[in-house]
């Protein structure tokens, strides 16, 4: 999982140490450390049962993620939409596909995705394994038939042998690639950010305006509610009131359902800093233009979550959020 999870795990299995005095005389207090024991990683990568961990697995999802023989064309690849140097989205307001049309959503990070539940912005993805298809057969993204991309790694003897080394066999079938892509991407994980050498006991990882920010996320500015957990994601489906035009979220699978009729996922806020425009459609340019959403409350409409009204912040309070959602970037961008 990496040395920075193992130190945050420490961290909360022993406040002590999290109130410890770090080398530059600065304390995390108690309150902090209780806040910090609500972001606790992990152990370890959760691998279903039926799809479990291999390194052969694994080689082969990485070699797919990044061939560009999965698309009709032969010009995009996973990796174009999920770009590790963007931090596995692409920077874009919504993607764009193979013919060059922009697509009707951006995408989302894979950063901590094996954690993050249903997938798609509306949910309709049962788990990692159901996504792999999807874009690469749309017509609007990679557009090729599923058929066709069989063959196409059929006739690679290097995808044949990397097949038999995964799954005992060469006759390579959908499942066999879903399950191997889903692997790889369940190893793609946050960087150590400030937060995390903080959450770890370094008092000093952090600015004050980032402790301020901190505690205002945590309470009354009520992103925790949704923003929860190690990967700041509760992995559910809100409508926070952007202004959604004819954009229909999770409610297009539950049509009947008021509160669902406008509600997209939480996404991870891990390297939020590096990856705007931001919101399902990229609507909103930046993470300033983010908070202001939040504090005049959205679109009040039936639909809206029960946790979003305003919140009459003032400037230095939304100056400190943006403090601290800057600790949540991890040094250099991930990598895999």
């Amino acid at each position: 999982m990496g040395r920075w999870r193992l130190l945050l795990a420490l961290c909360v299995s022993f406040v002590g140490v999290c109130r410890s005095e770090a080398t530059s005389g600065d304390r995390i207090d108690e309150v902090e450390a209780a806040q910090l024991a609500l972001y606790a990683p992990p152990a370890a990568i959760p691998y279903p049962e039926a799809d479990p961990f291999s390194a052969a697995k694994a080689r082969l999802g990485r070699d797919l993620f990044f061939d560009p023989i999965l698309s009709g064309a032969g010009n995009l690849s996973c990796s174009t939409c999920h770009d590790p140097a963007r931090s596995w989205s692409d920077g874009l307001g919504r993607s764009v596909g193979t013919s060059g049309s922009p697509m009707a959503l951006r995408s989302p990070s894979l950063i901590d995705v094996a954690w993050m539940g249903r997938l798609g912005w509306d949910g309709k993805f049962r788990d990692i394994e159901a996504v792999t298809f999807s874009p690469i057969t749309a017509h609007d993204n990679m557009d090729l038939p599923e058929a066709e991309a069989i063959a196409r790694l059929k006739a690679k003897p290097a995808y044949v042998q990397e097949y038999l080394d995964a799954f005992g066999t060469a006759d390579i079938q959908r499942r066999g690639i879903e399950q191997a892509v889903a692997t790889y991407e369940r190893s793609i994980l946050s960087g150590e950010a400030p937060f995390d050498r903080w959450a770890a006991g370094d008092g000093a990882a952090v600015t004050p305006a980032a402790k301020r920010g901190f505690a205002l996320f945590n309470g009354r500015a009520g992103c925790a509610s949704c923003h929860s957990g190690w990967a700041f994601s509760d992995g559910s489906f809100h409508d926070i009131g952007t202004a959604a035009g004819g954009d229909v979220g999770r409610g297009r699978l539950f049509p009947t359902s008021v509160k669902l009729r406008y509600a997209f996922k939480t996404p991870t806020l891990r390297d939020v800093a590096r990856r705007g425009p931001f919101m399902h459609d990229g609507s909103l340019p930046t993470l300033r233009a983010v908070i202001d959403l939040y504090d005049r409350g959205g679109v009040p409409r039936p639909s809206r979550a029960d946790e979003i009204h305003p919140l009459a912040l003032s400037e230095g309070d939304k100056d400190d959020l943006l403090a601290f959602l800057g600790t949540l970037t991890a040094g250099s961008p991930p990598s895999n």
